[in-house]
């Protein structure tokens, strides 16, 4: 039965969400008209500037009235708009279901968000999770009559307890993937093998990518005290502290260090990084940080 109602993306989210536009930094070639406006010049109804002809040019872009006056060929050059290629993959790895709500709510409701935004725009939204295998494939969406076909399948993403490493599901993204255009991946970066070959994989593929980083309120501020036994949710694999000042401030310099990392580590390779906590609205996240960082204006 189609979703008619969804908590990722309420009425007066999607309220906020019409004024937007994804943008890229790059330039691509669309495979649709869209509502974008190209940096190229094309064949739409809206004038941009005049050219001389040259043998080769469509002759049905001449201006016959300046012919007849100037008794020279020239062409009317159009403003084209084009579709954007628009992708977000999901990390759905166990500790991504940590927090309240979870990061992987968040994550998908970012990601609802987002998808809004371009099928509102009529570009092309492919959305995935990590999880996924080699030959599974996430939904291709266009048009504002996909809205509920996304979010359909947003509500049905879970933390998933056989999902590879990062990098791994990365690739087989990019496997799957061979367009080009914007790439969001949202993940909380955590996997014991590193999450650098993961970023590696997607810079190869010269597509615009951009890194959000989710993390839970508690994992920023954690609010625990006395003797505890912590057990990782992905691997079973346990330690025994005592929660005193200065291991919780040593712990966070280590986060410090690893979030700075990740930035780091993004801005030598020409990613885009954004750092989020599970507590910052989503609509706050959208028209505040994402403006500023150039995914959307």
């Amino acid at each position: 039965m189609p979703v008619t109602t969804s908590n990722l993306l309420p009425p007066e989210l999607m309220a906020q969400l019409q004024r937007l536009e994804l943008v890229t930094r790059k330039v691509f070639r669309g495979r649709m008209k869209g509502e974008r406006r190209s940096k190229r010049k094309g064949q739409s109804v809206e004038f941009a500037d005049f050219r001389n002809y040259v043998p080769g040019d469509d002759l049905r872009r001449l201006d016959w009235n300046l012919y007849a006056r100037l008794d020279k060929l020239i062409l009317k050059l159009f403003l084209e708009e084009e579709d954007l290629h628009f992708f977000t993959l999901i990390d759905d790895s166990l500790s991504m279901g940590f927090g309240d709500p979870s990061k992987l709510e968040y994550a998908k409701q970012l990601a609802a968000a987002l998808g809004f935004v371009g099928l509102v725009r009529s570009d092309r939204v492919v959305i995935e999770r990590i999880g996924q295998s080699l030959r599974e494939r996430g939904p291709v969406l266009r048009g504002r009559k996909s809205v509920w076909r996304m979010l359909e399948w947003l509500d049905g993403v879970q933390p998933a307890d056989d999902a590879p490493t990062l990098a791994e599901g990365v690739r087989r993204f990019c496997l799957r993937n061979s367009g080009q255009g914007v790439v969001v991946l949202i993940s909380d970066l955590m996997d014991k093998e590193g999450y650098e070959a993961a970023i590696r994989y997607l810079v190869a593929r010269r597509v615009d990518v951009y890194v959000i980083q989710v993390l839970s309120r508690e994992e920023i501020d954690p609010d625990i005290q006395g003797d505890l036994r912590l057990v990782d949710c992905e691997d079973g694999d346990f330690a025994e502290v005592t929660a005193s000042a200065p291991l919780l401030k040593r712990y966070k310099q280590t986060l410090d260090a690893f979030t700075s990392g990740a930035q780091q580590f993004c801005a030598k390779r020409g990613v885009a990084y954004l750092l989020a906590d599970n507590q910052t609205p989503v609509a706050d996240l959208m028209s505040g940080y994402m403006r500023s960082r150039g995914l959307v204006r």
